[in-house]
């Protein structure tokens, strides 16, 4: 039997499940540090990946359930693509990783695993990230967790305006 310590799993396994859309936010600010959201800006809203494939994984956000780009507005799609240069620049900043992917999954069958509400997101990655544990047992290490890389991302997001 393999086993794998990943301590912040216990809060998803005992805690309650939600009954609607995990990217609706609430108006209030209250809960946004237990949800790791990083930035919220007029149309969308930033919030690291609560289970990774690597650390520093975000996610961009329009507030509105959009399915796919052509039912943007002007304004949400410009402010999407703003905010994913911006995550981009953060993430490079802090992790001084060598590349990152950004993707966006549009529809069940392009792999959207919330078809309902799209979301880009944007993996920090590094030359031989892919470990002996992902190459031998299709296991990834995260090396810090996810409060201590929110902890140390927020301070990048104070910056930006509600106007990016």
């Amino acid at each position: 039997m393999k086993q794998l310590w990943a301590p912040w799993r216990i809060e998803y396994i005992l805690g309650p499940k939600p009954d609607s859309c995990v990217f609706c936010l609430p108006e209030g600010r209250e809960e946004d540090a237990e949800r790791l959201i990083l930035h919220r800006g007029p149309s969308c809203f930033v919030v690291m990946n609560k289970f990774p494939y690597n650390n520093g994984h975000l996610l961009v956000i329009p507030y509105r359930h959009v399915m796919d780009l052509a039912s943007l507005t002007d304004e949400e799609s410009h402010e999407l693509m703003d905010l994913v240069r911006e995550c981009s620049i953060i993430l490079k900043r802090h992790f001084h990783c060598q590349g990152i992917n950004v993707g966006l999954n549009l529809g069940e069958a392009a792999g959207a695993g919330i078809r309902e509400h799209m979301h880009f997101h944007l993996v920090p990655r590094w030359n031989g990230d892919s470990s002996f544990m992902a190459v031998m047992d299709e296991v990834r290490m995260m090396p810090e967790h996810l409060r201590s890389t929110y902890q140390a991302l927020l301070p990048y997001f104070a910056h930006l305006n509600t106007n990016c």
